[in-house]
């Protein structure tokens, strides 16, 4: 994903802080900013203190600073000002035997600097728009680096929390989206991952860690990445889930977090599909071109009473084709319109009913723009669906992986 800057707001009216202990500096500074065609407001202060504590009630465009105060002295007050207002643009007013000192002022972050004595007013005019010009670029450039580091970020976490199904039966297709909450926020603790064990059978996980941000995907990660061993270690059921129950209460950062999850299994040759609700929506049963949730037992989710061990296990009996749709509550708490009413379960039912059959792709990325439009961006939660297909009449044909973009987002791009 490329990140691009924002473009630069020009400023109009320029809000600037002149901080000079001097009262004939002061009234010069006044008098050459009156001589310039700038739109501006200007505000005097005589000591650091005071300019600190102006800065903390009002940001200022640009501060014209002044090294020789009552409160301080030399370039540890640029630093003060810029830990005062990081957006504040710094001009170093100097003397005539100060040289050395503003070009060490531009080495420890202001803009520019100025000497006393050889400030014309077209000088001051230029240094005041170029320096709050460059602090712009420089907040602008810190922001895209900031950017680029958050898509690393999450590109490392969507291949914990979105790993490529294991699959080699044709007669199984497994689709997924994740979306996270906001455009620009990490991913969260949704999770999802698809397993077929040398059994022929085909198990799969969907779960959502209480919160957001780094601490709930560390943790999604974690329960995705065991819960891959467990099952291909022979785990199943209610001691996969204890198992699961364990490593979030040891690795948790707050005692206080979660995790909702349903575990499929889908015995194709049995005709049958197990599942097992921690606290998490049944999954929604298509056949037939019908969609309904699957009665399913539910089970308390993992963490909120270690030990409890409620997760009672619920056996669907299958057609030959169809289809089994898991997803965390992002799909279906956001907005009905522009009410206050929100999708539900049963809202979603009828958008599934009234989105047209297509491949999976296209239906889980028609489905979810509904979802947004609806909910006009206004909730903040992810958003994770996992759909598995099934034609039991294909179960003998070529083995080979399986299509199905996992993780994929509604625009085709990765997140």
């Amino acid at each position: 994903m490329t990140t691009h800057p924002a473009p630069l707001t020009p400023v109009t009216h320029h809000r600037i802080l002149l901080v000079e202990d001097d009262a004939g500096d002061a009234l010069l500074v006044t008098e050459l900013l009156a001589d310039t065609s700038l739109r501006y407001t200007l505000v005097w202060h005589k000591t650091l203190a005071d300019a600190v504590f102006e800065l903390s009630r009002r940001a200022a465009d640009c501060v014209l600073l002044d090294l020789h105060l009552p409160d301080a002295a030399g370039l540890g007050a640029v630093a003060e000002i810029q830990r005062a207002d990081p957006g504040t643009a710094v001009i170093v007013l100097t003397g005539l035997a100060e040289g050395q000192a503003g070009s060490e002022a531009l080495a420890t972050g202001a803009q520019d600097y100025l000497v006393k004595g050889k400030v014309e007013p077209e000088l001051l005019q230029r240094a005041v728009r170029y320096a709050v010009q460059r602090k712009q670029v420089e907040r602008a450039g810190a922001d895209l680096q900031a950017g680029r580091l958050r898509a690393q970020e999450n590109a490392r976490l969507e291949r914990g929390l979105l790993p490529q199904p294991l699959l080699t039966t044709p007669a199984v297709t497994a689709t997924s989206r994740y979306l996270p909450g906001r455009e620009s926020a990490l991913l969260g603790g949704d999770f999802l991952d698809v397993v077929q064990t040398d059994d022929g059978r085909v198990h799969a996980v969907i779960g959502d860690v209480s919160g957001h941000g780094p601490d709930a995907a560390a943790l999604g990660v974690c329960l995705r990445i065991a819960w891959r061993a467990l099952i291909l270690g022979g785990h199943r059921g209610m001691e996969l889930l204890r198992l699961l129950e364990r490593i979030l209460v040891a690795e948790r950062s707050h005692p206080d977090m979660f995790t909702t999850c349903a575990l499929l299994t889908l015995d194709l040759a049995a005709s049958r599909a197990t599942v097992h609700l921690a606290g998490h929506h049944e999954p929604l049963l298509t056949t037939g071109g019908a969609t309904q949730p699957a009665e399913a037992a539910h089970g308390i989710a993992l963490g909120i009473a270690p030990g409890l061990d409620h997760w009672p296990a619920s056996v669907l009996e299958l057609p030959e084709r169809g289809t089994l749709t898991l997803y965390t509550d992002g799909l279906i708490e956001g907005h009905m319109g522009p009410g206050g009413e929100r999708l539900g379960s049963k809202g979603l039912l009828r958008l599934l009913a009234d989105t047209p059959v297509t491949g999976p792709d296209a239906h889980l990325d028609a489905l979810i723009r509904q979802v947004r439009a609806l909910d006009g961006e206004r909730h903040t939660d992810d958003l994770a669906v996992l759909r598995l297909d099934w034609d039991a009449t294909a179960a003998d044909g070529a083995a080979g992986p399986v299509g199905g973009s996992a993780g994929a987002a509604v625009d085709g791009r990765r997140r």
